[in-house]
């Protein structure tokens, strides 16, 4: 799937199923709960917490995809094609940082 077609999808949901889209304030709030919920899973993944036993169920994927989700949502309300704002952020980064990490010491240990 690409990402052009996930974001007409995510908008063909919610024409179907959705009834409308959130304010564009409330996915961002929304947005903001979602990345919350997958550093919770990340720290106790990856980091020094330890699970609580109603994070057990936690899934990092499902995560992941919750904030995609609402990512594409926000793309669909505010009329960012992703697939194109993605595209310039790639050749800024190359175009900026083509030398700056390979040339960084702290990474290169």
């Amino acid at each position: 799937m690409t990402i052009e077609e996930a974001q007409a999808q995510v908008d063909q949901w919610i024409k179907t199923y959705g009834v409308r889209y959130f304010a564009e304030m409330t996915n961002m709030a929304i947005l903001t709960e979602e990345v919350g919920e997958l550093a919770r899973v990340m720290v106790r993944t990856y980091g020094e917490q330890s699970f609580k036993k109603s994070d057990q169920q936690a899934n990092l994927a499902d995560e992941m995809a919750d904030v995609l989700w609402v990512l594409i949502c926000l793309a669909n309300q505010t009329g960012v094609n992703l697939t194109d704002a993605f595209e310039k952020n790639m050749l800024k980064k190359t175009q900026r940082d083509s030398t700056r990490h390979l040339e960084n010491d702290k990474l290169n240990q």
